[in-house]
């Protein structure tokens, strides 16, 4: 089962780009896979990767020998092993960080800690990836819309 997100409709039906939910097992898994690499999978093997659950660590283990494998298939070389800390980016924070919170604020939302606290682990994950960066994406907004945060009335 793949979450699947409003703001990446069209994404779910091309698969042209890494679902978001993609982008979170791939974390849990501890593997990288470039979105040139992600493209040249075949439809199966990217839709198998977007419905393979990851909820146990021999699911994650599982997920990962079958990347690994389409990997070595396709390119004959092994995916880019993330880092501990990479991995840990998995599960969000209890609390947003000051960086998203900003990005938020600048597009017109009020991510408090109270409105991070209604959100569930998959919507952080989203708007870490989004929103924690010098540059946000394009989505952050209607993601923030999404998942109803509160409009920032000071902005």
């Amino acid at each position: 089962m793949i979450r699947k997100f409003k703001f990446e409709d069209e994404m779910h039906e091309s698969l042209q780009c890494v679902p978001m939910a993609v982008r979170r097992k791939l974390d849990r898994v501890g593997l990288k896979i470039g979105l040139e690499q992600w493209k040249s999978l075949d439809r199966g093997e990217r839709l198998a990767i977007c419905h393979f659950p990851v909820d146990s660590p021999e699911e994650c283990d599982g997920l990962g020998v079958f990347i690994r494998e389409a990997m070595n298939r396709r390119f004959g070389v092994e995916p880019k092993t993330l880092t501990h800390a990479q991995r840990a980016s998995a599960e969000p924070p209890a609390s947003p960080p000051g960086r998203l919170v900003a990005n938020a604020r600048a597009a017109g939302f009020d991510l408090s800690g109270e409105a991070w606290s209604q959100l569930d682990s998959d919507e952080r994950f989203a708007l870490l990836k989004m929103g924690d960066a010098e540059t946000p994406s394009h989505n952050l907004a209607a993601a923030l819309k999404e998942f109803s945060v509160p409009r920032d009335c000071a902005g």
